[in-house]
């Protein structure tokens, strides 16, 4: 389908891919990753055939339809999202597909006829998604696409690429996403591709053993370097052994230099100053309604809850429900109706999208940090610049040439240091990478505030919050139980809405004969069922191999030598793995 062979890329004379080869098959799903800068988004537009190569080539099969969803792209206002998604297809079923997808993305119906120009760029790329798969590529090459998407949008996507017939190449910072979705990653790392043919996360544990022997081999080499180059210092102007210092210069002439990407911040530990003490309840909100001036109805209302001091909760829900208003107005940001309480003692860190612009443009990455560290946390402020993409030169920029995900991270690193003991986070990763989110995770983990994360990144609540609040028609619902407890739950719900929602059928084209029509959707049921078959035997397996390795564990900590943090970590980890894993072959048996 697609072949990559030999393929650099120089910017500045410096190479972004060097001379990497591989190949992308029919119906593969493959998860693109690597830090933010290796050269994912160029590759992307390499296959896409929108920039050219230094040189190497692109091989593409003939009449390859190839589907890109660019992370920035440019939209058309003159359209109805239906028409434009359409592109003047009139097909009957063309228009009933167009209305389940735009549906599915989390558009109301009424939205159809909604001018494009009325949607915020979050719902014009949900637009420009629609009208890519629409058309059937035979490959999708998407850059970070559920960036824009609330949870239930990004679980009726991971549904669709994960039935679709279609090669599917993708960009993105969701752990969840990718595991779900891909069964193939390819890193990038220093203008290098390393190819593994498994999901995200079985990649990490296989990174991490590749990474341990790429450092030992590089500091090995390292110590040969020290000890000629010692050699050659201490016998450069001895007759006696000028044959052998001259051995010792060609043979480092000859060596090719190991490189490694050093910078490995998974052991970083990040936390946050001692929070304050508060009150017992540092949040108390009883029946509280929002309503904007011109809208026929409130975005929110009857809102009650309570947190209790050192609570950790998630607010999700479609865009647009309210998550971000309820924050707004507990920020007294906002006028509202009802009752707002914020309790005793309680010091407030709020991060949300526009914190970055409160930034002093004239200060450096490293003064901006370094203004608000205090106590040892100074001398770690390198590290933390490196753990969220500010290592090396950049963290000598000035705040005013940074990109807009470049501040963000920057305003979210000096929240990290800011002593509060309330911790209101509005989408905190969507500027991060892998590593950075979990840095950001294991510092909250350990923050013994209470805290409020808005987010749809389920992998980063997963572990994080022990409560969930869902937003929607106006009203917010508390769920007890991690994120994954939750989305067992709606998924339930959302059948039995289904079952009694049923929409009619798609009409069938009267000049096709009734008798193809059924054949041919009888044979792609049953491709589709063994298929599905397949994943959930495939997912028992997994949760089986799973539950042994957690009851050899339980045997292991029942001894009390054995009880060691690391230990009682993995548990943790294989339970939350378990948790997923029951999710994911509850979905498929569901279907």
């Amino acid at each position: 389908m697609i072949s990559v062979e030999h393929l650099t890329i120089e910017f500045s004379s410096r190479p972004v891919l060097d001379d990497i080869s591989f190949l992308v098959n029919n119906r593969e799903r493959v998860a693109l990753v690597g830090k933010n800068g290796a050269g994912k988004t160029t590759l992307l537009r390499l296959i896409a055939g929108e920039q050219e190569p230094t040189s190497g080539a692109v091989r593409r099969d003939k009449d390859l339809r190839i589907g890109y969803l660019p992370q920035i792209m440019l939209h058309r206002d003159d359209k109805n999202v239906l028409d434009e998604v359409l592109q003047g297809n009139d097909d009957a079923r063309q228009k009933a597909e167009a209305d389940r997808t735009l549906t599915g993305l989390g558009f109301e119906r009424e939205d159809l006829t909604r001018p494009c120009s009325e949607f915020s760029g979050g719902w014009r790329m949900r637009i420009e998604l629609a009208k890519i798969l629409l058309q059937h590529p035979d490959l999708l090459l998407l850059d970070e696409p559920t960036n824009h998407l609330d949870i239930e949008s990004i679980q009726w996507l991971e549904d669709f690429l994960r039935q679709s017939q279609a090669a599917v190449l993708l960009v993105s910072h969701d752990r969840a996403f990718l595991d779900n979705v891909t069964t193939r990653t390819i890193e990038i790392t220093l203008g290098r591709i390393y190819d593994y043919n498994v999901p995200y996360s079985q990649f990490v544990q296989l990174r991490q053993e590749r990474h341990e022997q790429q450092v030992r081999a590089y500091e090995n080499q390292q110590k040969m370097i020290a000890d000629t180059e010692a050699f050659i210092e201490r016998f450069r102007y001895k007759a006696t052994k000028a044959v052998q210092v001259q051995s010792r210069i060609k043979q480092l002439d000859k060596l090719e230099r190991l490189e490694v990407d050093l910078e490995d911040t998974s052991r970083l530990n990040l936390r946050f100053p001692p929070a304050p003490r508060s009150g017992d309840f540092p949040l108390i909100i009883e029946d509280l309604a929002k309503t904007y001036p011109g809208a026929e109805r409130p975005v929110i209302s009857g809102v009650t809850l309570t947190l209790r001091r050192g609570e950790k909760v998630a607010f999700v829900g479609k865009n647009g429900e309210g998550k971000t208003t309820l924050v707004r107005c507990i920020m007294d940001q906002l006028d509202y109706l009802g009752t707002l309480k914020i309790g005793h003692n309680v010091r407030i860190g709020y991060f949300a999208q526009n914190q970055a612009s409160l930034l002093d443009e004239n200060k450096t990455v490293f003064e901006t940090i370094d203004y608000v560290a205090t106590g040892d946390i100074r001398t770690k402020i390198r590290d933390i610049l490196g753990a969220f993409m500010f290592g090396g030169e950049a963290s000598d920029k000035k705040v005013k040439v940074l990109s807009g995900g470049e501040r963000s991270r920057l305003a979210m690193i000096r929240l990290l240091l800011e002593p509060c003991n309330l911790l209101i986070l509005d989408e905190p990763t969507n500027h991060l990478d892998m590593s950075s989110k979990d840095v950001l995770k294991a510092a909250l983990k350990a923050f013994d505030g209470t805290l409020i994360c808005v987010s749809h990144d389920r992998d980063f609540l997963d572990g994080l919050v022990e409560k969930v609040y869902e937003f929607g028609g106006g009203k917010v619902r508390e769920h007890l139980g991690g994120i994954y407890d939750f989305l067992r739950k709606k998924k339930m719900n959302n059948l039995h809405e289904l079952e009694i929602s049923r929409t009619p059928s798609t009409p069938r084209n009267p000049s096709t004969p009734s008798g193809a029509v059924d054949y041919a959707a009888q044979k792609a049921e049953a491709a589709a069922r063994r298929k599905r078959e397949k994943q959930i035997a495939d997912t028992e397996a997994e949760i089986a191999r799973l539950e042994q390795e957690q009851a050899a564990l339980e045997a292991l900590l029942a001894l009390p030598a054995n009880q060691t943090q690391a230990n009682f970590e993995q548990y943790e980890h294989i339970k939350h793995e378990i948790e997923k894993k029951l999710y994911e072959w509850e979905l498929l048996s569901d279907i």
